[in-house]
């Protein structure tokens, strides 16, 4: 197993592939999107939450990562000494309807291949998404991990319907008429899910890049009135039930599904990891279980990240992990301190595992 670090777009510098390197990360993960575009959301560098206005504003319709910018990307974090293992989330802009099912879907699938055959010409193994239309939404911020530090968490559900020109918790048509996107059926979702597999799989397989779905973060069953995807842990299944293409793979998030309301993460981690299924490992520990929860230190949640690391090993994974959310420490850079925190516990949690 190998520990990563995954960095948001404005993160992409020398700087932070050295510090990574520094705290002992040998892979990077790579968010594209601008989540912090025109957005109320939580100040520096910690992980965007915004309020019912969404994030901010997607990225140019018009302009998809090229494989010189994913080339070029991938030989700066190498040239780190660092491998770059994963881009992370679509840009709204690009897909919106693919998720909504509106008139542009077609075009848009088109540009979901084109995305999937500039990663493969980069050498980029794998692309993380998240298949929902209110996306990452309802959390807050607070004083709520060990000592005060500041961390997300959930006070309680968000049922404020999505304006029309969102999905996926950012802006994509600032010009949209006013008014809610009506509301459809977890059943039409999951047929929307389905073709899009269907049509995007094969791509994926011919760019020798995986797909890996995360699970619907919070995992609650609606949010903003729109279904949710994958919201329990058994849900993982039917998506690889779906299609059995070896493309078809998980972006497994430990502390999404230890929020989750049924089955267990240990189950879980045990389940889809003995199939082969994941992709990387989302490695963050929680307390509580939605619609109200805390993200903590990886070392005081409710889940025993050690027992996870020993299912994983037993059943040989060989992936990266990354601290893909972290409490921030009180100091001048209280992102780097939080991730220096979670990198060295993982890195001392690998030791102990591999001499076992």
């Amino acid at each position: 197993m190998k520990p990563g670090l995954g960095l948001y777009r404005h993160q992409l510098t020398r700087d932070h592939f050295q510090f990574a390197r520094q705290a002992g990360a040998t892979h990077v993960v790579a968010h594209l999107v601008d989540y912090f575009q025109g957005g109320a959301q939580t100040p520096g560098d910690n992980q965007p939450t915004g309020a019912a206005q969404g994030w901010g504003r997607a990225g140019d319709p018009e302009k998809l990562w090229s494989a010189g910018e994913l080339i070029g990307l991938r030989r700066a974090v190498e040239a780190e000494g660092l491998k770059l293992e994963a881009i992370e989330n679509f840009d709204p802009a690009h897909w919106h309807d693919v998720l909504l099912d509106g008139p542009k879907k077609n075009r848009q699938l088109e540009n979901v291949k084109t995305i999937l055959r500039n990663l493969g010409q980069a050498g980029i193994p794998v692309m993380g998404y998240n298949f929902s239309l209110a996306g990452v939404c309802g959390r807050t911020t607070g004083p709520y991990a060990r000592g005060g530090a500041m961390s997300v968490g959930m006070e309680g559900p968000l049922d404020e319907p999505m304006p029309r020109g969102m999905v996926w918790n950012m802006i994509y048509d600032p010009d949209a008429p006013p008014g809610p996107v009506p509301p459809v059926s977890p059943e039409e979702l999951w047929r929307r899910f389905e073709n899009f597999l269907k049509e995007i799989l094969p791509v994926a397989e011919e760019a020798g890049v995986k797909l890996a779905l995360h699970p619907d973060d919070p995992p609650l069953p609606t949010m903003r009135r729109q279904p949710r995807l994958v919201y329990q842990p058994q849900l993982y299944q039917k998506v690889i039930d779906l299609d059995p293409s070896p493309a078809n793979d998980l972006e497994f998030c430990l502390g999404t599904i230890a929020e989750m309301t049924e089955g267990d993460v240990y189950e879980a981690t045990e389940r889809y990891s003995s199939q082969g299924r994941l992709a990387y490992v989302h490695f963050r520990n929680v307390r509580g279980k939605v619609p109200r929860y805390r993200e903590t230190f990886v070392d005081e949640g409710d889940v025993d990240l050690l027992r996870v690391l020993r299912i994983l090993k037993k059943n040989r994974f060989d992936g990266v992990l990354i601290p893909d959310h972290t409490p921030q420490m009180t100091c001048a850079a209280p992102w780097h301190a939080g991730m220096a925190y979670a990198l060295g516990w993982l890195r001392a949690a690998l030791q102990i595992i591999g001499s076992e």
